[in-house]
């Protein structure tokens, strides 16, 4: 996605000319010589060298070395779907085709020896591998070797950093990264991050780039004060720390900004979808325009040196979905080459120009031995402009972002089964299949425009699509399966009829039911539900068995209406540990009691929504996919009161809010929990008043917060806000709505230091805290208005997507012990048990033995802090195993949560032993111990050191004893021998 802003020089769909945007051509290709042809330039060019830093090409070291980066950013699905970018097709919306690009550029790297090129998508270059010959695939191999075609990233997709979970990231990454290792080995293990086209930056983002083993990271976007000062200070490039818990280096990395975005400087672009001239060097011709160009390219060169420290800058000479000519780029740039280092003998120029890479670049910065400055905290909100703040995406298609909060869930279910049972777990009565198709799914679904919600309609149906088809390929004869580390209690709430059900658990034992009838308004969107609470074994399931059987009388529990009558006592609902109190008057929650700690805090929480800017005097941006704008600060209510029903029984209580035809909640309590649970349903917004509408969620208590407020990053670490503040810039405030949202992928808290209120999310939102006390998060959009950065359709949802139910839990606890609870419950709700429904007397898998009713793959639950993050099949009798600790540095709670924690994983499983246990990076593309990155010295003191830390891992691990430190992931590729699993 090329989303530039216009004022930054640069069209909607990123490209550069003098005279204005750049344009679609459709001129004909030269022909490409043939294969045999380009064999015998391979082997004449210099010999094969092995991938990495040896490979760069010389530099001049008194001179400015201008690294030109050709390159193609190619959206795994935005205004086309996948397959329609890949194959070309449709391209009246897009000209497109990533197949022929990659074609392309193949061809043009043989055509002469000095040429590089990056690749960064590994879902569009997989597949384009597995059409080519063997004889091809030897010469990719070779530009590979050589570094002449160099893969930066390598995920299968370039994700998103706002709306994406970082068990999710990992995922994608470790897919794309093991491709590469598959194909390439270490010649193609890419050595750089590049997120060039994302919409703002997280923390945990550069965190796990680190852990993976990246030597540094470019990006493109920048927020524009943000940009300004850094050019100023010559901050373009310095070392980002990206944990406040991990011992330095291990999550430091180097960090630049790119100059141009992603694309090349003004009238420099030639493409077949670029108007800018191409060289022509015939000083005959009334075209002749290489002396201008080659000044133009000094100037701009020397404007651009003075922003960066060394005497090396990069060039980004490529954008989206280009190089499907690229003979065309090639020609123009060879030229430019030439005649501008002929100026070094001829005129003394000091500018040097090569082909390069990221890598190569990164190299040279390195070499300089320079002192950087550090950087804590994150990119978030990112803004192009005073009134154009990327914070809308954090909501958009709030039931495609909750999809694929659900598909991540069950893939690690997925993943889990096949670890512990190995092949047999492929194939059973019902057919064969594997995690991989979901797998694949999952990982596309985290390109920056999937998860993002900021793709054309058609393509995020499309979207959804992949996620169905890789859920109908991994199904399972399971009741309640709990992937988590520890036993779990689960309200299971199925639809049924209404009737009378006798549950009984996996002993035969009945177990209490009921079943609530929802109000008959509301009967085909609420059919009756049953209730029952199944107990679940640590990374096993549980089968229940429910029977209808036949009564005079169903005793059914419908919601009773409260009047509205100003006499009326407070409503309440409560259990053992949390009391909730509504208010008479209006049907709105006005108090929670934390009954345990004795706290008491006043919360009104309701509905509200955001006016939509369609353009004011100010400015003519408009809310969209991707913009947030309200057209006023102050938010209007959906109502101001709302109709109440109280359902109670032994199992549930709940308060039925209807606030109006399209917005709705239910409050609800079970027996022993210790959050309340708000389930909101809103939608279809109505828009027949021609006001697009953004709606909230709003809770506010008297706590005195100060202008701070905090949200996860990617579901991991805690960062600190402050409203109308950025910890490394004076901001100038102009959109006090806008920029002052965060994305919200698990969790957002208020505090005053003594007593917490937190709001766990099902899906990545957008949330804020815009005076003190309230805390807010966007639960769905409506627009009737594009917001002009390159979707060219309103954000209107009208398929499956208008209609959106989803779950806030609201914790109140102390300060000091309020990490306890969201660290368990966010993992809870990431990772929660999955009901899958099975007819009675179905086929057996193992017809040899009776079916298991109860199964746990553990043999001793994981200790409160440890998180199992990844366990799955990596190859015949070979596991992937992740294990996390999941709490920071001084979130003890009370509880010595937050101090390292050292397991047995020796005899830990109860179906497979490890014979042999190696670490490795993040993503398994590299030994642990064999793994190093480079040193950089910051201006904290210092360096960051080569190698793993903090461990020094040797040869042989000891399973008996992992140590795991507070926020570390340690990741182990485990030999291991199953046994044999009856039922």
């Amino acid at each position: 996605m090329g989303a530039y802003a216009p004022a930054a020089g640069v069209s909607a769909r990123g490209c550069l000319d003098a005279a204005g945007p750049w344009t679609i051509s459709r001129a004909l290709r030269p022909p490409l010589p043939p294969l045999c042809f380009f064999l015998l330039l391979l082997l004449a060019a210099p010999g094969a060298r092995a991938g990495g830093y040896e490979t760069c090409p010389a530099v001049q070291p008194n001179m400015l070395n201008v690294h030109l980066v050709p390159h193609t950013h190619d959206d795994v699905g935005w205004l086309k779907t996948v397959d329609q970018y890949f194959y070309g097709i449709k391209n009246d919306i897009q000209h497109a085709g990533v197949q022929y690009i990659l074609d392309s550029v193949i061809s043009a790297l043989l055509a002469d020896p000095t040429r590089r090129f990056i690749y960064v998508e590994i879902a569009f270059f997989s597949r384009w591998w597995h059409q080519q010959t063997n004889a091809m695939r030897e010469v990719v191999r070779d530009l590979v070797r050589q570094g002449r075609l160099e893969f930066a990233n390598g995920g299968w997709v370039m994700n998103d950093e706002a709306a994406t979970h970082y068990g999710a990231i990992v995922d994608q990454m470790t897919l794309g990264l093991r491709f590469l290792e598959d194909t390439f080995g270490s010649d193609g293990r890419p050595r750089v991050a590049w997120h060039i086209d994302p919409f703002g930056h997280s923390r945990e983002q550069a965190s796990l780039f680190a852990q993976m083993g990246f030597d540094g990271f470019f990006f493109g976007r920048l927020d524009y004060q943000d940009k300004r000062v850094r050019m100023q200070k010559l901050e373009m490039e310095q070392v980002w720390r990206a944990s406040a818990s991990l011992k330095p280096p291990t999550a430091d990395l180097f960090t630049g900004v790119l100059p141009n975005g992603y694309n090349p400087p003004m009238n420099l672009c030639w493409d077949v979808l670029c108007v800018d001239q191409p060289v022509v060097e015939d000083p005959r011709s009334p075209e002749y325009n290489a002396k201008e160009l080659v000044d133009y390219f000094l100037n701009v060169a020397t404007a651009q040196g003075r922003h960066y420290r060394t005497n090396h800058i990069v060039m980004t000479m490529g954008s989206d979905f280009q190089y499907e000519n690229a003979n065309m780029w090639f020609k123009n740039l060879d030229k430019l080459i030439r005649l501008v280092n002929a100026q070094q003998q001829a005129k003394g120029s000091s500018v040097h120009v090569l082909y390069s890479t990221p890598a190569c670049y990164l190299w040279e910065l390195n070499k300089a031995n320079l002192t950087w400055s550090v950087k804590h905290d994150d990119f978030f909100p990112y803004a192009d402009g005073p009134h154009q703040f990327w914070t809308g995406y954090f909501s958009s298609r709030p039931a495609l972002k909750r999809y694929e909060r659900l598909s991540y869930n069950f893939l690690q279910v997925c993943n889990q089964l096949e670890a512990l049972v190995g092949l047999a777990a492929n194939v059973g009565p019902y057919g064969s299949g594997d995690s991989a198709p979901l797998n694949k799914a999952m990982a596309v679904l985290q390109h920056h425009d999937a998860v993002s919600g900021t793709s054309r309609q058609h393509v995020a149906d499309d979207y959804a699509r992949q996620l169905a088809a890789g859920w109908g390929s991994c199904e399972f004869q399971v009741i309640v399966y709990n992937p988590l580390g520890r036993k779990a209690n689960w309200m299971v709430r199925l639809p049924v009829s209404e009737g009378v059900f006798v549950v009984k658990d996996p002993n035969g034992r009945t177990v209490p039911s009921d079943v609530v009838i929802y109000p008959s308004s509301d009967s085909q969107a609420h059919p009756p539900e049953l209730l029952f609470s199944a107990s679940l074994p640590a990374l096993g399931f549980s089968t229940y068995s429910v029977a209808q059987v036949p009564r005079w009388k169903p005793q059914a529990r419908a919601p009773q209406p409260i009047p509205r009558r100003s006499w009326s006592p407070a409503l309440t609902i409560e259990n053992e540990h949390i009391r909730a109190t509504f208010d008479p008057d209006t049907g709105l929650l006005m108090e929670i009691m934390n009954m345990n700690q004795r706290l008491l805090l006043p919360v009104r929480q309701t509905f509200f929504w955001y006016n939509a800017s369609v353009g004011d005097n100010e400015s003519d941006q408009a809310s969209g996919a991707y913009i947030f704008r309200p057209n006023q600060q102050k938010p209007l209510p959906v109502s101001r009161w709302a109709q109440i029903r109280l359902v109670k029984t032994p199992l549930v209580q709940e308060v039925h809010q209807n606030f109006s035809a399209w917005c709705s909640q239910v409050v609800r309590l079970y027996p022993g929990q210790r959050h309340l649970e708000l389930e909101w349903s809103v939608g279809p917004i109505p828009v027949g008043d021609t006001w697009g509408k953004e709606v909230i969620s709003r809770f506010d208590t008297p706590l005195e917060t100060k202008g701070r407020f905090y949200t996860d990053s990617n579901g991991r670490e805690i960062l600190e806000r402050r409203r109308d503040y950025r910890p490394t810039w004076k901001l100038n405030q102009t959109e006090p709505v806008a920029g002052n949202y965060y994305p919200v992928n698990t969790r957002i808290y208020i505090t005053d230091g003594k007593m917490q209120l937190t709001v766990l999310t099902d899906r990545s939102q957008g949330g804020s805290s815009l005076r003190d006390g309230s805390l807010e998060l966007m639960v769905h959009r409506r627009l009737l208005k594009d917001d002009e950065r390159g979707v060219s359709e309103p954000l209107m949802e009208n398929g499956s997507g208008a209609w959106v139910r989803g779950r806030h839990l609201v914790l109140l606890d102390t300060a000091q012990a309020a990490a306890a609870g969201h660290r368990l419950l966010a993992e809870q709700e990431v990772l929660a048990p999955q009901v899958v429904l099975a007819p009675g007397g179905g086929a057996a898998y193992n017809l040899g033995a009776p079916p298991r009713t109860q199964f746990s793959g553990l043999r001793r639950e994981l200790p409160p802090s440890v998180h199992l993050l990844t366990l799955a099949s990596w190859g015949p009798e070979m596991l992937l195993l992740r294990l996390e600790h999941q709490f920071a540095v001084g979130e003890d709670s009370g509880r010595n949560l937050s101090a390292p924690v050292t397991l047995n994983l020796r005899d830990l499983f109860s179906t497979f032993t490890i014979t042999r246990l190696q670490e490795t990076t993040l993503v398994a593309n590299q030994l642990r111990e064999a793994a190093s990155r480079l040193k950089w010295t910051t201006n904290t003191g210092g360096a960051l050191v080569r190698g793993p830390t903090p461990h020094q891992t040797p040869y042989q691990l000891d399973p008996a004893n992992i140590t795991l430190e507070p926020m570390e992931i340690r990741t182990f590729l485990a030999s291991v021998q199953w046994k044999e699993v009856d039922g």
